[in-house]
């Protein structure tokens, strides 16, 4: 865990280091009042060409955590003077296909996700050969480097998965259900296997069709009522936390629920104690950072982390941090 907090505090300089150094807390709300009033008027902050980047993921429709990682791109992008392009498939060749499609474009930079990484290695390969640079976002950081990226930004999933397992140990958890909510996900069974490295208690994991919520409810729900030793559902994204609490009153069950990443219902959740805790990777900084990172290699041939990916995560969240988070949750930044 030491390791991951060195990586968040390389992440976090990075981003916040030029606009805190030298400033006092007054000087603090001059440059957030300065980066509104900039972002209102599309202002960019630089007098580079105006490049095109594209991000690329494996969203499925909905799905707030990429709202939040979206803002974060965009607001780098308006300081950048980046004109920035956004498509999502959630089927791996569809989402390897709109990254063809941004290599015919011939943009200047390709952000991309590699939840399934097989079916992406030959885009990305195709991009790295057009010439475009190529930054990897939230998954796929084991294979970031292989595939010839300049560096990845996120979380290691693994080691969020441990957390998890910490967590769960401090909280005197027995049984715990890990549910999977995107069959073929890297990300996903890198997490589920990090909380069974850690965590004392047994770890089933439950796969669930992740586009019906209904049929999420049902499958937890009916996993409870027929195991009442479960003491601990842990989902892996924020829209599905409220759905196994709705499942766990169905069930009748007092298990607690816990959920990877942030959102402004999970913040509330959290504050009045209907979850138990989250994880958060910092999906507005992931795509700021993206951003960022693409413009100054195309400014200045810059490249941070060394050969190993550049981490905003885990941070766990409790009852105790959450309120001072809700406010930028309700802002869509965290």
């Amino acid at each position: 865990m030491a390791r991951t907090r060195t990586w968040v505090s390389i992440a976090l300089a990075g981003a916040l280091g030029a606009s805190l150094a030298g400033c006092s807390s007054t000087g603090g709300k001059r440059a957030e009042d300065a980066r509104k009033a900039a972002s209102a008027q599309g202002r960019a902050a630089v007098d580079t060409p105006r490049w095109t980047f594209a991000m690329v993921t494996h969203s499925g429709d909905g799905d707030t955590f990429w709202d939040i990682v979206q803002s974060g791109a965009k607001q780098a992008a308006v300081k950048d003077n980046i004109n920035f392009l956004y498509s999502h498939n959630a089927e791996a060749q569809q989402q390897a296909q709109l990254v063809d499609a941004a290599v015919d474009k011939r943009v200047d930079g390709i952000i991309v996700t590699l939840a399934k990484p097989d079916a992406m290695k030959a885009a990305v390969a195709r991009a790295e050969k057009a010439g475009i640079p190529v930054i990897t976002v939230n998954s796929g950081s084991e294979q970031s480097k292989q595939f010839g990226a300049l560096t990845h930004i996120g979380q290691d999933e693994t080691i969020a998965g441990e957390a998890v397992g910490d967590e769960l140990n401090k909280r005197g958890r027995k049984k715990a259900l890990c549910i999977l909510h995107e069959q073929g996900n890297v990300g996903h069974e890198q997490r589920c296997a990090g909380v069974k490295k850690t965590f004392h208690g047994t770890v089933q994991d439950l796969y669930v069709q992740g586009t019906s919520m209904p049929d999420v409810q049902s499958s937890i729900g009916a996993k409870l009522q027929a195991d009442k030793s479960i003491d601990s559902v842990v989902t892996l994204g924020a829209p599905y936390a409220d759905t196994a609490v709705k499942a766990k009153k169905d069930a009748g069950s007092d298990a607690e629920v816990d959920t990877f990443d942030l959102n402004a219902k999970v913040a509330a959740e959290l504050k009045d104690g209907t979850l138990g805790f989250a994880v958060d990777q910092q999906p507005y900084l992931q795509g700021y950072e993206a951003v960022d990172l693409l413009w100054l290699y195309k400014y200045n041939a810059d490249v941070l982390g060394g050969g190993k990916p550049v981490l905003t995560g885990p941070q766990i969240i409790t009852k105790d941090q959450a309120a001072a988070l809700e406010e930028y949750t309700k802002r869509g930044t965290r």
